[in-house]
């Protein structure tokens, strides 16, 4: 018995679904389908790794088989995405989904040939799966129609907003019709997000099934309270007891993840990187690498927080904590997928105090200490300008000078994606 068979999908689907082993869907599955079935706009709240790809892509698939052919240029259905990386793995699941049906999925994301990607629209695609800068390229080119498009997914939205996508959503948005069927799913609801709900999505069915911010249950998570200078020699140790597991660290900056890479290759570790500055076939390659095991540990910037679902990913570095705490939850998700049990490791400097509070302010708990004391100033609501402790792993001298602990600006990265 399949229990996809009672939310209105047709039985050539829930036969694929068998196929493909998919017999029990998960809560955001449960809770969005039918709505979605039904022609009703979406908005759906759930945490990283839930099925929510399967969640708006199912619908997709069932409505659109209903419909002819897309015309010259023309897409039935459009998914936007953050990153290339989740607007491959999105296309890479709806490909299986329609598999045996006459059905096209396309995808459309920067660092590959645009040309090549002209000529795969030219005929029309039921399916497509962009991120924003590229598809905006397209449509200035005249390749892309979205005039006759019937279905838009914001997948990531969160995300979409934070890498400063608003302003080419909105441009995307004058292409479409206003009349058509509308899904938004994301992580987490910040002010911002409500604004883009209100714009884009007609009295949405809203579907959360766990708390915005909430960390997978079966994620052992710990901090380490250590000076920056120390923290590169701290993680050669923990990856060293456990070489043969893969390892997935996070860095904030572009070059401080590659010349982190390069260390870690020095120690002896089968290692690889991926960030913005990467093209797409050298981001490619370093991940199939990393799926395959020939590369044990991939350092990245956020741009593989979301959307990477490797399931033997066994361990999670905060080498650098994220300047936007929904950002950690989103990294330490990449573990603990598929019922796994996964464990997420973060290093705390002394000028990270403020990100570590804002973090565990997000997930409503203190994150155990594995090392290190922490450092002063951890439980006041000051996020500027108080004293720093000495404690710590390697520990900050007497008399050093202060960090500042302001936030950061966040980065445009749109052009990244």
């Amino acid at each position: 018995m399949n229990d996809f068979t009672n939310m209105g999908l047709p039985e050539k689907l829930v036969a694929r679904l068998t196929d493909m082993g998919l017999t029990e869907p998960t809560p955001i599955q449960t809770g969005a389908i039918p709505h979605a079935m039904q022609g009703r706009d979406v908005m759906g709240l759930a945490q990283t790794g839930t099925g929510k790809t399967a969640a708006f892509g199912l619908p997709l698939v069932a409505q659109i088989r209903a419909m002819g052919r897309p015309e010259p240029k023309g897409v039935q259905g459009l998914v936007l995405a953050p990153t290339r990386e989740l607007a491959n793995q999105i296309a890479d699941t709806l490909k299986e989904l329609v598999q045996g049906s006459p059905l096209k999925v396309a995808v459309v994301v920067g660092g590959q040939s645009i040309n090549n990607q002209i000529k795969r629209l030219d005929r029309g695609v039921d399916l497509l799966v962009a991120t924003p800068g590229r598809l905006i390229d397209l449509l200035d080119r005249r390749a892309v129609r979205l005039g006759a498009t019937k279905f838009l997914v914001l997948d990531e939205a969160d995300q979409m907003l934070d890498m400063g996508f608003i302003h080419a959503l909105r441009q995307i948005s004058k292409h479409l019709p206003s009349e058509r069927q509308t899904m938004l799913f994301s992580a987490t609801m910040p002010k911002l997000m409500e604004e883009l709900a209100g714009e884009y999505l007609k009295n949405p069915q809203k579907v959360q099934v766990s708390p915005p911010g909430k960390a997978a249950d079966k994620i052992e998570q710990s901090v380490h309270f250590i000076a920056k200078s120390e923290k590169q020699k701290l993680l050669i140790e923990l990856l060293d007891t456990h070489r043969d597991e893969l390892a997935l660290v996070f860095g904030r900056t572009k070059h401080g993840s590659e010349k982190l890479m390069k260390q870690l290759e020095k120690a002896g570790f089968a290692a690889a990187s991926i960030h913005g500055n990467k093209s797409q076939g050298q981001r490619e390659r370093a991940l199939q690498a990393f799926r395959e095991g020939k590369v044990r540990v991939l350092v990245a910037t956020d741009v593989a927080a979301r959307g990477l679902d490797i399931p033997a990913v066994r361990h999670v570095y905060n080498f650098d904590l994220p300047n936007v705490p929904e950002n950690y939850v989103h990294r330490i998700g990449r573990t603990a997928r598929a019922g796994r049990e996964g464990a997420a490791v973060a290093f705390c400097a002394p000028d990270e105090i403020g990100e570590l509070k804002a973090i565990q302010k997000v997930l409503k708990m203190s994150i155990p200490v594995a090392s290190g004391r922490p450092w002063e100033g951890l439980d006041t609501p000051d996020r500027g300008g108080q004293k720093r402790g000495n404690g710590g792993r390697g520990g900050q001298k007497p008399g050093a000078p202060k960090s500042s602990n302001r936030r950061r600006r966040r980065p445009n990265r749109a052009k990244a994606a």
